[in-house]
């Protein structure tokens, strides 16, 4: 079986390994070729998108922005074999997924969203969790190389749906990283070591992958990335228009306190610099 991947950056440079590792036959593209380059000798390198999905039976992605998303499907369906099954796993906008369905199907092939989550360590451990929207007969077709990629494989529904999931993560997500920046500045003021108060948390009910993961680099303020803040933010942003009427409290006050980051020049820079926001007093 022939599978392409596109985009090698952090997460997908260990995803498209792990299916390398797997004995898979593993043709890789990145707009920097030379991140592509990397992958080799494991992986086929190739300077065009056209050549490395050529005769490919499945082809996964996971780029930017959902316009980097369109763009490189614009190109895959000009390129693509017949029946060829199509993986975004990139976080993107559900309208956008669905349409592409519609797309994808008119053209003879097979589309299916599939985003992750779990950062940079999840994709490099093939623990991702990994929610999936589509048809459930081509879900479980691809599922045994999700399962090289990911520990928890959720199918949540027809096109779309494994973009809302991932959407409703990230908003759980949110208020767990907010949390945890703002319990640390409070212990800080009151007087208490930041070292202890973190370990309390994560001892306790208040415990969650945000505290043990990001909590000590927000305590010594190392802000390298394993997710950008650019990257949350648009995700963020996606869930805020696709929210409809819901009032969500947690999501639009999250969503302001990330944009204020970013124009604060943290773009590139890990979540887990939230904390920032209230170091500086950009409130």
């Amino acid at each position: 079986m022939k599978v392409a991947f596109i985009g090698t950056g952090v997460m997908g440079k260990p995803m498209a390994l792990h299916l390398a590792d797997a004995g898979y036959d593993v043709h890789v593209y990145n707009r920097t070729f030379e991140k592509a380059k990397a992958l080799e000798p494991k992986a086929k390198a190739h300077q065009t998108l056209e050549s490395c999905i050529k005769d490919s039976d499945i082809i996964f992605s996971i780029v930017g922005y959902p316009k980097d998303v369109e763009e490189t499907f614009i190109e895959v369906f000009k390129h693509a074999k017949k029946g060829a099954i199509m993986v975004d796993m990139t976080t993107s906008s559900p309208t956008l997924a669905k349409r592409l369905f519609d797309e994808a199907h008119k053209f003879g092939y097979h589309m299916m969203d599939a985003p992750v989550t779990g950062g940079d360590l999840g994709a490099i451990n093939g623990t991702l969790s990994i929610m999936v929207g589509g048809e459930k007969r081509i879900f479980e077709t691809i599922l045994p190389l999700l399962e090289k990629m990911g520990k928890t494989i959720t199918y949540m529904g027809d096109a779309g749906k494994g973009q809302h999931a991932k959407l409703a993560n990230q908003t759980a997500i949110a208020g767990s990283i907010m949390g945890i920046a703002e319990a640390l500045v409070y212990a800080k003021d009151k007087g208490l070591k930041e070292e202890d108060m973190l370990k309390v948390i994560t001892g306790g009910s208040a415990s969650s992958w945000q505290a043990i993961n990001n909590g000590p680099k927000m305590i010594v303020k190392d802000y390298k990335p394993g997710f950008f803040v650019k990257h949350y933010l648009k995700d963020l942003k996606l869930a805020c228009e696709e929210k409809g009427g819901l009032n969500l409290i947690v999501l639009e006050t999250v969503t302001k306190a990330f944009e204020t980051l970013l124009n604060n020049g943290y773009g590139e820079q890990g979540t887990q610099s939230i904390i920032e926001y209230y170091v500086q007093k950009m409130i």
